[in-house]
C-alpha cells in the first residue's frame, strides 16, 4: 500500500502558498484493508475514508467512466491494481495532477509542474470534457489564481465551448451551480471567474441574467466604460477591494441586471431599471436556490443604489424613505453592507475607481441620527398610534435635517 498526497496541498506548496486543506490517494489497497486499519468510511459515490487520527481524507486510486449526463453520470472502479498514474489521469487540471509521496518525491505524469511555471490552467484528459462541473471549476480556479498571472490554456477554453454546445452544462444542478460560485465570489479576482464563464459560452446558460447584460450601452457621461456587463465586473472589481464578505459582492454583481431587459429603443437610457433588477434577482434566485441573505441583501442594494448616489440631493423626507425602503432602521449592519455594495457601483466606472464616496458614510450617519430620535413618555401620553408614528417620523426628518446641516460647506 503506497499513500501520496494529492491535489491542492501539493499545488499549493509548490506555489509557496498555505495549504487550504489535504487530500490523500491510496494506491495498492482494497477498501477492507484500510477499515482494519481503523480508517472511517465516508465517501457514497466512490470510497472515502477518514484517518483514526487526523480525520483527513483518504481516497482508494479508482478509474471512472462515463454512464450519463451531468455529474452524477458515471461509473467508479477502484481495486489493488488502479495506478497512480491512472488515478491522476482523471483529475481536472494538471496543476491538480501532482503527487507527493512521504519522502517528497513528485509524481508529475501530465505536465503540472510546467503549467505551474506557465501559469497555464490546463485539462489533464479528453475526460474532462465528461464533467460539466469542470467547467465552473476551471473558472473558479481562474478567479483565485489570476492575481499570480494564470490564465486558462486555449486548447481548455475550446473543449469547454465544445461542452456547452453539446448541452452538457445544462446538466449541472443548482445546488452545484451555487456552490461553486459562491466559492468564487471569495476569490481575489471574483469577476475572473464570470470573464471565463463568457468566454466559453456558459455564461449565458447559466447566468443569463449576467450573460444579457454584454452590448448593453449606458449614458457616456455616467459611464465612460459604456457597456453595462463592463461595468458588472468593473464593480465586483471594486467590492473586492471593499469588503470580503460573498452577499456584498453578490450584491455588486446583480444590482443592475434589470438593464439587461431595457428596450432597445429607450438605450442608453435605463428608466425603472430598479424594480426590474429586482425582479431579475428574485428569479435568479429561486432557479439556483441562493440563501435568502444574500438574495435580500442583492435586493435591497438594486432599489436604492441610485437614490444613494444622490443622497446629499435628496430632502431629509427622501433620505428617510430611502431608510426604510432598505429596512435600515431595524437592520443597521445589513445597511451597512448594502453602502458598500453602493460605493463599489459608484466607483466601478472608468476613470472613478479611487473617486471618494462620502454618501456611504452621510447615509449611515442619518440612520443612526434617524434611530437616536426617542419621545419622552410625556409626549406620547395623549397621543394614539397614528399621532405618535406621525411624531416619530417628524422627528426622524429633523434629526437627519440637522445632520444635513451640520455637513454643508461653512
Amino acid at each position: 500500500m503506497q499513500v501520496y498526497l494529492v491535489g491542492g496541498a501539493v499545488r499549493d506548496a509548490l506555489l509557496g502558498l498555505p495549504e487550504r486543506e489535504r487530500d490523500w490517494v491510496v494506491v495498492g489497497a482494497t477498501r477492507e484493508e484500510l477499515l482494519a486499519l481503523g480508517y472511517r468510511e465516508v465517501g457514497r459515490d466512490f470510497p472515502v475514508f477518514l484517518h483514526p487520527e487526523s480525520h483527513e481524507e483518504y481516497a482508494l486510486a479508482r478509474l471512472e467512466r462515463k454512464t450519463g449526463p451531468g455529474y452524477h453520470g458515471f461509473s467508479f472502479r477502484s481495486d489493488p491494481t488502479v495506478t497512480l498514474e491512472e488515478d491522476l489521469q482523471r483529475r481536472d487540471l494538471t496543476i491538480n495532477a501532482i503527487a507527493r509521496s512521504a519522502d517528497g518525491t513528485l509524481t508529475d505524469p501530465y505536465g503540472g509542474l510546467a503549467d505551474l511555471a506557465s501559469r497555464t490552467l490546463r485539462h489533464v484528459s479528453a475526460a474532462f470534457a465528461e464533467d460539466p462541473v469542470r467547467v465552473l471549476r476551471v473558472a473558479r480556479f481562474a478567479a483565485r489564481f489570476a492575481p499570480l498571472g494564470f490564465r486558462v490554456a486555449p486548447q481548455t477554453m475550446e473543449l469547454m465551448r465544445a461542452m456547452v454546445e453539446r448541452g452538457e452544462v445544462d446538466a449541472l444542478v443548482p445546488e452545484r451551480v451555487w456552490q461553486e460560485t459562491a466559492k468564487a465570489l471569495a476569490e481575489p479576482a471574483a469577476a475572473e471567474f464570470f470573464r471565463v464563464l463568457r468566454a466559453s459560452g456558459a455564461l449565458r446558460v447559466i447566468f443569463p441574467e449576467i450573460d444579457a447584460l454584454a452590448g448593453v450601452p449606458q449614458p457616456i457621461e455616467w459611464h465612460p466604460e459604456v457597456d453595462t456587463f463592463r461595468h458588472t465586473l468593473m464593480v465586483l472589481d471594486q467590492a473586492v477591494r471593499l469588503s470580503g464578505d460573498p452577499k456584498v459582492r453578490f450584491a455588486a454583481l446583480v444590482h443592475d441586471l434589470g438593464k439587461g431587459s431595457t428596450p432597445r429603443e429607450s438605450w442608453p437610457r435605463h428608466r425603472g431599471h430598479e424594480e426590474r433588477s429586482v425582479e431579475a434577482i428574485t428569479a435568479l434566485a429561486a432557479r439556483l436556490r441562493v440563501p435568502t441573505e444574500f438574495r435580500d441583501l442583492a435586493a435591497i442594494v438594486a432599489r436604492i443604489h441610485g437614490l444613494a448616489h444622490r443622497a446629499f440631493d435628496l430632502r431629509p423626507e427622501t433620505v428617510l424613505e430611502l431608510l426604510e425602503r432598505a429596512d435600515a432602521l431595524r437592520r443597521g449592519a445589513r445597511f451597512a453592507d448594502a453602502l458598500i455594495a453602493c460605493e463599489a457601483d459608484a466607483r466601478g466606472r472608468l476613470g472613478f475607481e479611487e473617486r471618494a464616496y462620502p454618501q456611504r458614510e452621510y447615509l449611515q450617519r442619518a440612520r443612526d441620527a434617524a434611530t437616536s430620535v426617542r419621545p419622552g413618555a410625556a409626549e406620547t401620553a395623549t397621543l394614539d398610534g397614528a399621532a405618535i408614528a406621525a411624531l416619530l417620523r417628524r422627528r426622524r426628518c429633523e434629526a437627519i435635517a440637522e445632520l444635513r446641516a451640520q455637513l454643508e460647506p461653512g
